[in-house]
This record gives C-alpha cells, structure tokens and sequence, in this order.
C-alpha cells in the first residue's frame, strides 16, 4: 500500500510528506554524501518540547532557524501502533534506556518531536508550591504561578489543551471507583488532543494526528516560516573559545543509528541546547564548556515511579482508550513540601510489550500475568523527588564512549515513598473491587485481601532492583536559578557561563515537579524563546 493510499484510508493529512514535497528544507543526515556545512541565526538542538517550541517561535520573528535532531523523521503514516517498531524506533536506546545500575526503567522519546511524540497526552500546569520551592532555594526569578499562567494559557490555546470530556476507560475507572470509596480526591486530566479517536496506543506515536505533539503543531509552523530540519544528525560537541559558541558539530547517523562518519557542522550566532534531561548535559559536557562549580548534570531528577496491578473478575482491557484521563493528588502535597516524599496516582496503559516487561516474574508465573493481561488495572504514582536534603537525584556522566549514563541511586528516602506508595494503591484497587492486587516488588506475590498486603507489604525489603520502579519524565541537570553557584543557566535559560548559549528544555528544571512536565516544558520555552526573539531582533 503506498503513502497516499494509507493516509486516505485513515481520512487524515501527513504534513511531512506535504510540506517535503513543497519546498520544505529537510535533509537526511543518514544521505549525505560528504560533510555538510550550514549557516544560521539560532541553531536548536533537539525538536522535543522545548525545542518544538523555540524553533516555531523564533522562526516566526524572521530569524533564520536549524534544528538539530538525532532521530530520523518518522510521521503520520508510519505510525502502525506497534509496539516493537515504536520502542525501536521513537525511544532512547531502542526503549532500553535505564539509570546505571539498572533499577529504574526510563521512558524518553528520540523522535522529531521528541518525547511529545510518544508521551500520553497528559498536560498540567507548575504547581503553585513547586514554583514558590524554586523561587526560595535557587533565586529563580519571573517565574511565579500568576507570571507563568498566561504562557500556559497561550501553549493550552495553541495544543488544544482541555480536560479530557469522554467517560474514563475502565483502567482509569478504577481509580476513580477506589477514590471514592476511600474518600480521596480525584480529578480529570486536561490532554492536549484535538480530535482524538481514542485509540490508546498514544506510546507508539498517533496515526491520527489527534495528538498534538511537535511533530504535528510547532515544527510543522517553523519549517513554513523557513526553518531548516536536519534529522539523523546527532550533536556530539559545540566549537566555543570559552566566551562564546561558534559552532555545532554532528555526526551523520544511519538506519541503524550508527555513524557514517559524515559530519555536519552548523555556525550560528545563537545556539539554544534542547535536547532534554540525560542528553543537553551530556553534549556540554563532550563539549568541555565551562562548569566552575561542577554543577553540570548534577541534580537530575525522574518522578521514580512504582506501578501496582488490580486483576479484577471482568475485563478491563486497559490497551484501549486514552491512557491516562484521571489523577489523584491525595498524597502529592502529603508530608508538606519538602517532608516525606509524596506522589501522584495515575494509570498506565496495559499494552502487552510494555506491562509484561514492567512486571516481571518468570516461568509459569509471567504466563499466568501475560494470559490475565485483559484483566489488569495498572496503577501508577510518580514520586515528587528533589525536594528533600536526601532527594538530590542523579547525575549525568559520559560513558567511555562519550554517550550519556544517568547514575541515579534509589535511596533509602525514596525507597520509603515506594513503600507507602505501594500501600496506598494496593488499597485503592482492592476498594476499586479487584479480586488479587500485586505491587510492583521482586518479592510481592499477587494477594487476596488488603488485610494480608498491609501485614506483608511493610516487611517487605525495599533496594534497588528489588522494587520495581520505572520513570516516563526526565527533568534537571543544566539547573536554572541565579545562584551562580549552584545553577547553570539564568531564569531565562541563558547559560550562565557562555555568552551565546541558551538551553531550553526540562534539563533547567531545579526539582521534579510533581506533575506530569510537558506543559511546564511548553509554557517556560515560550516565555524564554519569546525573550530571546526579542533580544535578537533588537
């Protein structure tokens, strides 16, 4: 079937493959026959959330944009919810990505559009304390609730963000049921959709273009306002003389991410580093930019989360429908800010590929979760780390090879919430009417009643590896702030140490947040990008 015939199948646009055939200007890396050498404005590097962002809006002000993006394009009509072609193709090492020792599972999308593209949708405003939080402890300066809402207001206009407005699938139903029965706080998840078929498999990319990722919305904007994709260039070091960036270096990559040993060296009077949590700390530290405090991917944070299965007597087919579309803060705020660690209660998807890689077990055993599957409610909570003298997070290193490595130690902090995060969902899915309940622990059997897990569950030993913890949200390590000593880039996401680089993604992020982090992504990019126009223009 070719390209056209399956878009019309699907009654849906690929506005790759239209504006390509327009004129846009995209070049493949992995096609180059010799080195390429680019000129521009502002160079970007990354398409994700902030990245997307930027490059719509400085391309916008008339300022000649290259955007930088190791993936290769990947769009509407390639999207076949498939979940071994989408790891393989739209995530960080083929899906495989995991802190050093291998206790945390982490979920980052490699797509042009980023982890936008293979996210679920879910799209909160900065909480008030989190911001307050920053302000205190880093001097982050212009960045207070009431001065981020109208940039949250413009980014939820411009990716049609609202609360999700059909009846929750049964996977998240069953939050709500045990909410309620417990007395807890529930609530719908605004989703930034628009048009949305409510397929449920918005983790391997839409094939509608409902969701409203960078893929489909920013970048889309930047390249008829004349930016340049460079996709299967993957930026590996930055010219600089110490004051000032001359220049991107990137290697060519191929079908098979490897180098072709092309390079690609793009000159810009403005570099703006948007690569993400992991992979912006990473290049400048290949790049050897100054760091006079060794603050560089310190402080890099990942809402460890823990997951915990309700097998219920009737189906739940937690595979289709949107993924997530209700929360629970209860216990976000439950010890104060900077108390106990606190979490957020969601659900996950119940794809096969991901929750039997997710839930362990061996032999008999995962055959009995993989044939009770359709049965499963998955519940999640994403812990608040990074607001605790004993939550500094992880750190960002190089490999021998010069590839990221996030060394991030599950402590005995964290471990606590983990515990008590496992507790309370266990609860709230038998309250929800589940037959067996299992938290996500190497030891923990699926049990029959909330009386045997909350006498077993507390004797429980809880380490690294053991306790199953997986993270979708990488934040931090390029922190911003004014205390030089301690942040990296100033309150409007100018380098602190180099005159001409600015990052623009969630590595800025001086804590976790709380809540799921690509609208905080989208509506501090807008507000910096806008400054930054401003001042290029001036």
């Amino acid at each position: 079937m070719n390209d056209l015939s399956k878009l019309e199948i699907r009654g849906v646009r690929d506005p790759w493959k239209e504006g390509i055939a327009n004129g846009w200007s995209v070049i493949d890396a992995s096609q180059l026959n010799e080195d390429a050498d680019l000129e521009a404005d502002v160079v970007i590097i990354g398409s994700g959330a902030g990245g997307g962002v930027s490059a719509e809006i400085l391309s916008q002000s008339g300022l000649r944009v290259v955007i930088i993006e190791a993936a290769r394009l990947k769009s509407t009509d390639e999207f076949n919810m498939d979940e071994g072609e989408a790891y393989r193709d739209l995530y960080q090492e083929g899906a495989a990505r995991a802190a050093k020792d291998g206790s945390i599972a982490i979920l980052q999308g490699r797509a042009v559009g980023g982890t936008t593209v293979v996210n679920w949708t879910s799209s909160f405003r900065t909480p008030e304390q989190t911001l307050s939080y920053w302000q205190d402890q880093f001097g982050v300066k212009g960045l207070s609730r009431s001065e981020l809402d109208p940039w949250f207001a413009k980014m939820e206009q411009r990716l049609k963000v609202s609360k999700w407005a059909m009846p929750p699938n049964a996977n998240n139903n069953a939050l709500k049921v045990g909410c309620e029965a417990m007395g807890w706080m529930w609530s719908v998840i605004p989703r930034n959709v628009d048009g949305c078929w409510n397929l449920g498999y918005c983790g391997t990319g839409c094939p509608t273009n409902a969701k409203q990722s960078m893929l489909v919305t920013t970048l889309p904007s930047a390249m008829q306002h004349g930016a340049t994709l460079v996709h299967g260039a993957e930026a590996r070091t930055l010219e600089h003389d110490g004051k000032r960036v001359s220049a991107v270096i990137c290697q060519a990559l191929d079908a098979r991410r490897q180098p072709t040993g092309k390079m690609v060296r793009v000159r810009a009077k403005t570099i703006v580093a948007a690569g993400g949590g992991i992979n912006t700390p990473a290049l400048l530290m290949r790049a050897g930019v100054p760091d006079p405090h060794q603050r560089l991917g310190k402080r890099t944070f990942l809402h460890p989360t823990t997951l915990v299965l309700g097998d219920f007597e009737q189906r739940v087919d937690g595979y289709y429908g949107a993924p997530q579309s209700l929360y629970s803060d209860q216990f976000t705020w439950r010890d104060g800010v900077d108390g106990a660690i606190g979490y957020k209660m969601e659900v996950m998807p119940t794809h096969p590929g991901l929750l039997t890689s997710l839930i362990g077990g061996y032999g008999s055993m995962a055959r009995a979760q993989a044939e009770r599957l359709p049965h499963y409610a998955a519940a999640i909570a994403m812990t608040r780390d990074g607001f605790h003298e004993q939550s500094q997070g992880g750190n960002v290193e190089l490999s021998k090879y010069g590839d990221a490595v996030l060394d991030y130690v599950l402590n005995d902090y964290v471990l606590d919430g983990l515990r008590h995060s496992h507790l309370t969902m266990t609860e709230m899915l038998f309250a929800a009417g589940a037959q067996n309940v299992r938290p996500g622990h190497g030891d923990a059997p699926f049990f029959s009643s909330w009386q045997e897990a909350k006498s077993v569950i507390p004797t429980l030993k809880y380490a690294p590896g053991l306790t199953g913890a997986g993270s979708a949200h990488v934040m931090g390590g390029c922190t911003m702030g004014e205390d030089l000593k301690h942040c990296l880039t100033d309150s409007d996401g100018r380098y602190h140490h180099l005159e001409n680089l600015y990052v623009f993604d969630g590595s800025v992020l001086p804590t976790s947040l709380g809540v799921n982090p690509q609208l905080t992504i989208y509506g501090i990019s807008a507000r910096n990008a806008t400054r930054l126009a401003t001042t290029l223009q001036a």
